[in-house]
């Protein structure tokens, strides 16, 4: 395995974990925010174009998440219901 291809997977392994965390808090969606973009930077580098603006903007998603919850306060409060409902 050559340094990219685990550049790569050490990426994408990240925002699956972090995804599954998110609720835990706001620490989770930044990190699904850095491993999104970390992706894009991986598919850009092994020239895979539409997968790295596609994670760039989940990239920016994430980043409005995170910057929602951290104006409603706690993740606990009103915002997370309101997000998903």
């Amino acid at each position: 395995m050559d340094w990219l291809l685990i550049f790569g997977s050490v990426s994408v392994a990240a925002m699956l974990a972090m995804y599954a965390l998110e609720e835990r808090g706001r620490a989770y969606v930044a990190g699904f925010a850095a491993a999104c973009a970390a992706s894009s930077v991986y598919a850009l580098l092994v020239g895979a174009y539409p997968f790295a603006v596609v994670e760039a903007i989940w990239a920016a998603v994430a980043l409005r998440r995170w910057s929602r919850r951290a104006a409603a306060g706690s993740p606990q409060e009103g915002a997370e219901r309101k997000m998903y409902a």
